[in-house]
């Protein structure tokens, strides 16, 4: 198994719900965004148009930020799922220049929003204990797919344009949907065989 996401562009309105329920369910530090939403404009006036593009970790066959980790703290599960321990990481941040796709954060300061914690900070800083002096990132919400829950942001997706499912499996939803519309990797080129497509 290896698991896997497809991003239908042609449905994603642009809402940031998926942001929001990452941030919310992830607890980040203030400025941290596991998922972030880009957007491009495409054609020329009067025919402009707004494209909106979700990046976040593409969880990488060949992860380069697994390959010049010192310590070993990035790792890959069975299930494709890239992963970073906290105990092992001494913040170096090499891994944060060899992703291509810079979605890998520092956290300098755990900080909060406020002076004082909001009771759901703190509730966040007992749920999600990021040290700091660590690289953090997506993690496909490791913890809700124990509980054979989706990840936030597939299961937030109010426009249904995030598919998640087993990229090994033929006859998955997302190994199907890759296929019938030739969906394609983002930085494919950089050789790293992400698992995270889109549709255009």
């Amino acid at each position: 198994m290896r698991y896997g996401l497809v991003i239908d562009l042609r449905k994603c309105a642009g809402c940031y719900s998926c942001m929001a329920a990452c941030k919310a369910e992830n607890f980040t530090p203030p400025g941290v965004f596991f998922t972030r939403v880009l957007v491009n404009e495409n054609g020329k006036y009067p025919n402009a148009r707004w494209q909106f593009i979700p990046v976040q970790c593409n969880h990488c066959e060949n992860p380069a930020c697994a390959a010049v980790c010192p310590t070993g703290a990035t790792s890959q599960k069975e299930n494709g799922i890239v992963t970073i321990d906290p105990n092992k990481c001494m913040g170096c941040r090499y891994c944060i220049v060899a992703c291509p796709y810079r979605v890998r954060f520092y956290v300098n300061k755990r900080g909060t929003y406020y002076r004082t914690p909001t009771p759901y900070e703190a509730f966040g800083f007992r749920a999600r204990d990021y040290q700091e002096g660590t690289v953090i990132k997506c993690d496909f919400c490791s913890h809700r797919l124990e509980q054979g829950l989706e990840p936030a942001c597939v299961a937030t997706c109010t426009s249904r344009a995030r598919y998640f499912g087993d990229l090994d499996d033929p006859n998955s939803e997302i190994s199907r949907l890759i296929t019938a519309n030739r969906a394609y990797q983002l930085l494919a080129e950089k050789g790293t065989n992400p698992s995270i497509y889109y549709i255009h």
